[in-house]
């Protein structure tokens, strides 16, 4: 561990659920819950204001509904625009030094040292000061959450410790008096049962873990797992920031703003991102033998399907050709929220052959194969009468807003933006010609 605060954690405060109330000026000082919105949907973020209802993420939505008051704005996410405000606050990351380890579309580690600044501690709270105003003023009015430490370990428990819009600096040798009084589930790696195990042993902060004998903490959890909660109380942790990791896979997907169901639709999304995730095999100059697909369904429940060749090949068709065998086993009917194609077991030589061509062409629920530059097929703008809570949308005549509700074959808008005030509600049939799904509000303008 350094003898210096060098490590700075981000982590962006409700992050979906901010998003929404920035775009949606109606929903400001509102609970606001973003997730599955139907069925067994399950919470993804909950905002303050609907945490004070003992709302969470991971809960499942039905029991959201129940604690939250009426008016609680119940949404489907919008990857889109999370995307784009995490990108905002990446680049300002980046202006702040040049190792940004990004570890989730919300938070990520700052090696403050590689940017030469002042690892003084009142040198690194003027700049975390600087860094979560500009975050803010970037973002139209996001916040940002700050730990700052010798460690990623201090690093990140202290951006957790004064939420939202929290700054925790650890000076250095000041670990344990900021870690002892905590509930020792804030370690991580202290899962339920872990915790149960030690509650029954009577330790139930990181004090009370800091006190008990190695050779227990080996006897109750085995050698890695005690050993690593042994380290842990004593925020013993070198991890350093990494900003780019060695490849052990490539990936890409795609988050739909309206759940598919349209096989050919999905087909299309599947040779686009083989044709990505083939592009970037070849600038690394690898290949790889297992192709993955990912498949998230409208309730968030997530799956992946692999197969695995005898012989690494980084040819985006032939990528494709597997990825449809594997989504061909895959029921699609209750819509699909995310779809990814990724390669594994990588190898820096490619050893097709005209052989091994020939067998895979022949493989069950393989496609024909297309050049590489052949157009993508245009996909339609949404399916017929389906709209999400919280869409963007636009009307030729009344401009552009978001989905209030639909059902009942009728669809309301709130015709509002991030900029405007409060806007009107006016209901629509769900097959209006005039009613199209949109991009994202800007919020800058």
């Amino acid at each position: 561990m350094s003898e210096r605060a060098r490590i700075l954690h981000v982590d962006l405060d409700a992050m979906f659920a901010a998003v929404e109330q920035r775009d949606k000026v109606s929903l400001r000082g509102r609970p606001v819950i973003v997730g599955g919105t139907a069925g067994r949907g399950v919470v993804a973020t909950a905002s303050y204001e609907a945490r004070r209802y003992g709302a969470r993420s991971a809960m499942p939505t039905a029991e959201a509904r129940r604690r939250c008051p009426p008016g609680t704005a119940f949404l489907a996410p919008r990857f889109t625009a999370y995307r784009r405000t995490s990108e905002v606050v990446m680049a300002l990351l980046r202006e702040v030094s040049p190792l940004v380890e990004q570890v989730s579309i919300d938070e990520a580690y700052v090696d403050l040292a590689a940017g030469g600044h002042d690892l003084s501690v009142p040198g690194v709270t003027a700049l975390a000061g600087s860094l979560r105003a500009g975050i803010a003023a970037a973002t139209g009015g996001v916040t940002a959450s700050v730990g700052i430490g010798a460690s990623k370990l201090v690093a990140k428990i202290g951006s957790d410790l004064h939420k939202p819009d929290g700054l925790t600096v650890v000076a250095p040798g000041e670990e344990q008096a900021m870690l002892h009084p905590l509930p020792v589930t804030r370690l991580p790696g202290v899962g339920p049962a872990t915790a149960e195990r030690l509650r029954r042993a009577g330790v139930h902060t990181v004090g009370d873990l800091f006190r008990v004998p190695l050779p227990d903490l080996l006897e109750w959890f085995g050698q890695a797992h005690g050993a690593g909660l042994f380290r842990l109380a004593r925020a013993d942790d070198d991890r350093r920031v990494i900003s780019e990791h060695e490849a052990k896979s490539l990936s890409a997907e795609e988050t739909f703003d309206v759940d598919l169901t349209d096989r050919a639709r999905l087909g299309a999304e599947i040779d686009r991102l083989a044709t990505r995730v083939g592009a970037r095999l070849r600038d690394a100059g690898l290949s790889a033998r297992t192709v993955t697909i990912k498949i998230r369904h409208y309730d968030f429940t997530t799956i992946t399907r692999s197969v695995t060749r005898a012989q690494p090949t980084d040819d985006p068709r032939l990528v494709a050709r597997l990825a449809h065998r594997l989504l061909a086993e895959v029921d699609t009917s209750a819509g699909i929220r995310l779809l990814g194609v990724g390669v594994t077991t990588l190898a820096d030589f490619v050893q097709d052959d005209l052989f091994t061509a020939t067998t895979d062409g022949d493989e069950p629920g393989a496609v024909p194969e297309t050049p590489g530059d052949q157009p993508e097929a245009a996909a339609p703008e949404k399916p017929p009468g389906v709209w999400r809570p919280g869409q963007d949308v636009r009307h030729e005549r009344h401009g552009t807003g978001w989905v209030w509700g639909s059902g009942l074959g009728r669809v309301s808008v709130r015709f509002e933006g991030p900029t405007t005030p409060p806007g009107p509600v006016r209901t629509f049939a769900v097959d209006d010609p005039e009613l199209a799904p949109a991009d994202p509000p800007d919020w800058t303008t």
